[in-house]
């Protein structure tokens, strides 16, 4: 591509910036009449142009750097001026304060400049998540008014423990702590509450009307025990539905091994990967046995059983944090004094009430104490003793009905993966 070819090409890439942001903007404004909005279609996308021309003539050999940079930075003033005065002119005569199409043209120029003086691939791609993020306005607008302080004070405690936090943790192995490194645990920590919390706002955000389908695979990415206590208890209280609560916690319990390939895989590639077929056999088949339970009409129907609480909740969180160490801690001691058989053990005792910890602390012993077959069949016991364990909380807590069906989809799930084990060369859990 010569010169000329290229400069053309970085100039229609302005061009379109603008188009793309300028139809969401002319869109949205779609029935002013012509000459009632302050740009549209046509002004954005002068505006992309704009900003093109003026990085391309800020980047000409003529000018110095500083030079370049005062005349971009005079033809943004400028532009911004003038948008800003009609948007001014526009909002006073219809009574309104927004000033996003004011910040979106400054945005659009700007990406536009840095098309123009090179990065033509990044500006395209900023100026499509520009365009979603206008476009998305009725949806945010929607999840803000929704959004509870304590939901608003969990982000702001993930940005903490991420961008905080976990640059000022040890980022070694410490021997007082057996020779865990603790920025390693404080990393799983806020990925598996980060996990949890995609679930908990999913329950929030569309739970009221999803049905038992979409309410159980959100309880599963939060804690698929909690949902099979919450809906055992909820079938006693109405055992007319305990069909369809039955078919909403299978739902968890699917969606909860495919988590749990995905942490075991985030542990360590080769545990994941070893994982990975069996835990899709026991999804699978509960899905099956979802099918069996759940009829049509039933989809739509109201979540039932009690809210799962916020993962995100700082004390949550260390305790979690806590928990990781332990097992952590002790899956390691256990390998080095009785070798992978004390890892298993230690993993079909955690499993029994949870088996994140296994999940994602038992990888990490992968391939310094344990081989990556032993590593997976450790996750795998885990997941063994947690069905089984949920299972006889269906059995014990809900009613009869409840807890047979429940029962009957996840050892079927159970035995499916462990057959896909034994088949993959893995002796089966």
């Amino acid at each position: 591509m010569n010169p000329t070819e290229a400069a053309l090409y970085r100039l229609g890439v302005a061009l379109a910036i603008g188009l793309l942001v300028g139809a969401e903007r002319h869109w949205r404004a779609r029935d002013e009449e012509a000459g009632r909005r302050t740009a549209g279609v046509r002004t954005f996308a002068i505006t992309g142009l704009l900003g093109g021309l003026a990085g391309m003539l800020a980047s000409r050999t003529e000018f110095s750097a500083a030079g370049g940079a005062l005349l971009l930075g005079a033809c943004f003033l400028g532009h911004a001026a003038v948008v800003a005065l009609y948007d001014w002119r526009e909002a006073a005569a219809e009574g309104r304060f927004s000033v996003t199409s004011v910040v979106a043209a400054q945005a659009t120029f700007l990406l536009g400049a840095l098309a123009a003086m090179g990065d033509a691939a990044v500006a395209g791609a900023a100026a499509v998540a520009l365009t979603a993020l206008l476009a998305a306005r009725e949806s945010l607008h929607a999840f803000m008014a929704r959004l509870s302080w304590v939901e608003l004070r969990s982000a702001v405690v993930l940005l903490a423990m991420t961008l905080v936090a976990l640059p000022l943790v040890p980022d070694r192995p410490v021997a007082l702590l057996g020779g865990l490194n603790p920025a390693r645990v404080w990393l799983l920590a806020v990925i598996l509450a980060a996990v949890s919390y995609l679930g908990y706002v999913a329950i929030r955000l569309f739970g009221a009307g999803a049905g038992q389908a979409a309410a159980g695979a959100a309880a599963g990415l939060v804690s698929s025990t909690a949902a099979t206590v919450s809906n055992a208890r909820a079938s006693v209280a109405r055992p007319a539905e305990a069909e369809a609560l039955a078919a909403g916690t299978l739902v968890a319990g699917a969606v909860s091994c495919l988590r749990t390939a995905l942490l075991a895989w985030l542990g360590a590639a080769a545990v994941g990967e070893l994982l990975a077929p069996a835990l899709l056999a026991a999804a699978a088949v509960q899905g099956l046995a979802l099918l069996a339970l759940l009829r049509p009409r039933e989809m739509g129907q109201e979540p039932l059983g009690a809210a799962i609480g916020n993962p995100f909740e700082l004390r949550a969180v260390l305790q979690l944090a806590l928990l990781l160490a332990v097992v952590g801690l002790v899956s390691r001691l256990a390998a080095e004094r009785f070798g992978g058989a004390g890892a298993i053990a230690v993993a079909a005792l955690t499993g029994l009430a949870d088996v994140d910890a296994v999940t994602l602390t038992v990888p990490g012993l992968v391939p310094a104490q344990l081989s990556p077959t032993l590593g997976a069949l450790a996750v795998a016991v885990a997941v063994g003793a947690n069905g089984l364990a949920k299972a006889g909380y269906a059995l014990a807590l809900g009613t009869r009905g409840f807890g047979i069906r429940f029962a009957a989809g996840t050892v079927a799930g159970l035995v499916a993966g462990a057959l896909v084990l034994a088949l993959t060369g893995l002796p089966p859990a």
